[in-house]
């Protein structure tokens, strides 16, 4: 019964980092919230998993709107409230 016991715990302490390891790599249920202040507006940036998903703009004095990805792949934002507003995002000057 002794040897059962320590091979139990010597067992039992061998197994313990990987039980760590494989909880700290487990993908996260709830977002990751960037929040950020520029001038009057208050940008908050939505990732799950790294990826950025949602934006929320909010302007003092005006109500807050949301800015979705028009499909899952590129950069193409548009407004959740508005789907047929488009938002421009190409490149106008580029520094090397």
């Amino acid at each position: 019964m002794r040897t059962f016991n320590r091979l139990l715990f010597t067992g039992l302490i061998a197994l313990a980092p990987m039980a760590a390891m494989a909880a700290d790599g487990a993908p996260s249920a709830d977002p990751e919230v960037t929040i950020r202040t520029e001038g009057d507006r208050t940008i908050q940036e939505y990732r799950q998993n790294g990826f950025l998903y949602a934006i929320k703009v909010t302007v003092k004095g005006a109500p807050p709107y949301f800015l979705v990805r028009a499909d899952g792949t590129d950069a193409n934002f548009i407004r959740s409230d508005q789907p047929d507003m488009l938002i421009p995002s190409w490149k106008i000057f580029e520094w090397k």
